[in-house]
């Protein structure tokens, strides 16, 4: 799948937030097939380094290289670790970072990657090729972890059991394929309620999984506080997030860096006086959502999240400078 054939979530309110210009520098950190750097690039006559951990990103990446040779550089890797690995390309600031959280259509869409249960394959989930693989996880922590990871990760209610089905299962057959793990936990979970909006009962423990198996919350709050390192005053943030643990983590960030977290009592002395200046102006007060007619035309995008922040200011949290 190259850059060319896809178009990212809110990619338009996703531009309208970083506002590309003439001879700046910008951050794709998740680059996936390349949409929102190909689209950067296109709005303005500026830099962009696109950053992604999963190899399968390389033919978009070497594509948008041929075509923007002397204006784009990827760099595979982790976008919570941006601040070395742009330091290491000589770069120090930039002014504006976009990151799209979670799995990527591409992602979704090759059954091999182990990522969806809507087709049969092997159950990995890891967006790189290191580490343990979901069938790892599944196969060898103990009941009790498998359900805090369930609903930790998934927010699936029925964790326990979930997790308990999981366990006597792999006491007859390792579990290998998403197939048979989806068919598990349908099992356990029950049918689907009526209705649209229903979704998979396995929805929830695949997503779980692929959380925990990529540290993908982690991940999230590494590269946030990378991006407030590397902006410049001025510079522009927009995360566009698909799920409520994802967006719960960008607008806790935000509001504790922003002129919009809660100020002491002004009877009481604020022993945090000289750490609380604002490092990000908020770009609206609540997330924007995609339109009926972008959900229309993909239902992917419905429960995409996306905040924006303006850097301000030079302290970085409890520093004097940034």
């Amino acid at each position: 799948m190259t850059g060319a054939a896809h178009t990212p979530v809110m990619l338009d309110r996703v531009l309208a937030a970083i506002a590309p210009r003439d001879g700046a520098i910008y951050v794709d950190g998740t680059f996936g097939a390349g949409g929102y750097s190909r689209a950067i690039l296109e709005s303005a006559r500026c830099r962009v380094c696109g950053i992604d951990r999963d190899p399968a990103t390389a033919p978009a990446a070497a594509a948008l290289g041929r075509r923007y040779a002397d204006r784009f550089l990827f760099v595979a890797g982790c976008y919570g670790d941006m601040v070395p690995l742009l330091a290491a390309r000589g770069i120090e600031g930039v002014d504006g970072v976009a990151l799209d959280v979670g799995v990527s259509s591409m992602q979704l869409d090759s059954a091999d990657r182990g990522f969806s249960f809507r087709a049969d394959g092997p159950l990995d989930m890891r967006m790189s090729s290191a580490g343990r693989t979901a069938a790892d996880v599944v196969n060898e922590e103990p009941e009790r972890s498998l359900a805090r990871i369930i609903r930790d990760y998934g927010e699936e209610r029925r964790a326990r059991r979930v997790a308990r089905a999981i366990v006597e299962a792999r006491r007859e057959a390792r579990i290998e394929r998403t197939g048979a793990l989806a068919a598990i936990v349908r099992r356990a979970v029950g049918p689907a309620g009526g209705g649209r909006e229903a979704i998979d009962p396995a929805t929830r423990t695949f997503q779980a999984l692929r959380i925990y198996v990529n540290d993908e919350l982690g991940e999230l709050a590494r590269g946030l506080s990378a991006a407030e390192t590397l902006l410049r005053p001025g510079g522009r943030l927009a995360v566009v997030t698909f799920h409520s643990l994802e967006d719960r983590t960008v607008k806790r960030f935000l509001v504790e860096r922003s002129d919009a977290r809660p100020r002491p009592s002004r009877h009481a002395p604020d022993a945090d006086a000289g750490k609380r200046s604002a490092r990000f102006r908020l770009l609206g007060r609540r997330a924007l959502r995609p339109g009926a007619a972008e959900v229309g035309a993909n239902p992917r995008a419905r429960s995409a999240r996306l905040r924006a922040a303006e850097r301000i200011g030079t302290g970085i949290a409890g520093e004097g400078a940034g």
